[in-house]
């Protein structure tokens, strides 16, 4: 059994890693831009273009600002605080999940297309810009695991609390 300030500095650790991690992949999918000319035509790739891209850096900049929030703000001890902030922290590691996943899902389509709806893949005209939503994927798994194992320590710190009671 590790004592409480060591899991309160594990918790301060994992949540300020998680805010980096979720920060960075914002960063990385609006820095996603890249302009080429294709067959004489200037083709633009955004993450503004496609919804779900839009939607992952929402999700992750709102991960990110709650999380420091929660770094800022003095923590409580008390039994209620704890099962707020645990609640806090599933609700944003369901959020960024999703948000993953559906960018995910669209990366998969500008790599491979999809022969069967007839959509050409595109990363091999806009290689920067696939590349750089590569990265923003990551880093938001990342932010995802950070955030699992911030469950597990907040989950460890209720059950704690439960059985002093």
């Amino acid at each position: 059994m590790i004592s409480e300030k060591a899991r309160w500095i594990v918790a301060v650790v994992l949540r300020v890693a998680a805010v980096i991690a979720a920060a960075v992949a914002a960063a990385l999918m609006v820095m996603s831009h890249q302009t080429v000319t294709v067959f004489g035509m200037e083709v633009q790739a955004k993450f503004r273009y496609t919804p779900s891209l839009v939607f992952f850096v929402a999700a992750n900049a709102a991960v990110a600002a709650c999380s420091l929030v929660v770094l800022l703000v003095p923590s409580s001890t008390s039994k209620f605080a704890a099962r707020l902030l645990l609640m806090a922290d599933v609700m944003l590691g369901m959020v960024l999940t999703g948000a993953v996943a559906a960018a995910g899902a669209i990366s998969e389509l500008g790599k491979n297309g999809n022969s069967h709806a007839g959509w050409m893949a595109i990363c091999d005209q806009v290689p920067l810009f696939c590349d750089r939503v590569r990265s923003a994927l990551i880093a938001g798994s990342v932010a995802i695991v950070l955030y699992d194992l911030m469950l597990m320590i907040d989950e460890e710190f209720i059950h704690a609390t439960a059985q002093e009671l």
